[in-house]
């Protein structure tokens, strides 16, 4: 089920407008290209309407925010909502800061997105109004465990019900949701946290998988995230002596690259609830 999603993002190479985060944007590009999509980026007002008409879906990361990337994102928003495109909401840092959770809550209030993926303290943040957000790392309180995992599992479906949107929410692990079904997903490694913008390149990387697969988005989000997660895998089993998390962001990035539809339908692990 999983490599057919992969499959048609290879076949149909969605390109995927990214309103994204500086510090990650090139990863964004190469994590898109490398699972067979084609990413472009644009945060400039005056540019985002005529970029966004072009693509399938659009990407919003909001990382690093100031007014004119604000500006454009609502902008590109209203023009995708209008042509019927995919369109993707990470909540970065929601939580953290007012600027950054009044964003995210305008957007959700004016955008209708498809997917919103980010770490559970963000996702309760958007869902909540406030929260206890550690820069854009999620708080130690609000982890998914397996002692929690009923609990995580009704909220998402809740949230998903309530807005109207495939919900994601990734860490040790992972949950892909709409109202009815939630995917429950174990793949990857606790080293990808050393890596700055693991989450970004899964949030451009799912806008692809879910452009490419519109009939089945919330398994198509799902094969997104055990993508990633399997590759963050592969690529730490080719680590040698002395390599270090610059060479293990290349290898999850080779690793994508190389993925086939055998190699994911093997080895992704999950179960729905």
């Amino acid at each position: 089920m999983f490599g057919e999603c992969l499959e048609n993002v290879r076949k149909n190479v969605p390109l995927v407008h990214n309103i994204t985060n500086y510090v990650t944007v090139n990863d964004v590009a190469n994590v898109l290209l490398a699972c067979g999509g084609s990413p472009i980026m644009s945060d400039e007002p005056e540019d985002v309407a005529d970029i966004t008409s072009i693509c399938g879906g659009l990407n919003i990361n909001i990382g690093t925010l100031n007014k004119r990337s604000i500006e454009s994102m609502f902008v590109a928003g209203r023009k995708a909502n209008e042509l019927g495109h995919a369109v993707l909401l990470d909540p970065v840092g929601a939580g953290a800061s007012a600027l950054r959770t009044n964003t995210a809550a305008e957007l959700m209030d004016k955008i209708k997105f498809n997917v919103i993926r980010g770490n559970i303290s963000e996702i309760k943040t958007i869902a909540l109004g406030s929260g206890t957000t550690k820069g854009v790392d999620a708080d130690v309180a609000d982890a998914v465990t397996e002692d929690t995992l009923d609990k995580a599992v009704a909220f998402v479906k809740e949230l998903a019900a309530k807005t109207g949107s495939i919900i994601a929410v990734t860490g040790a692990i992972d949950l892909v949701a709409d109202p009815e079904r939630c995917f429950v997903i174990r793949n990857g490694r606790a080293e990808m946290g050393k890596i700055t913008g693991t989450g970004c390149q899964l949030s451009g990387m799912m806008t692809a998988f879910v452009v490419a697969n519109p009939d089945k988005q919330l398994e198509a989000a799902a094969a997104a995230v055990c993508t990633m997660g399997l590759a963050g895998e592969i690529g730490w089993s080719r680590m040698q002596d002395g390599d270090g998390n610059s060479t293990y962001r290349n290898r999850i990035i080779d690793a994508v690259c190389n993925m086939d539809k055998e190699t994911l339908d093997n080895g992704a692990k999950y179960e729905i609830r």
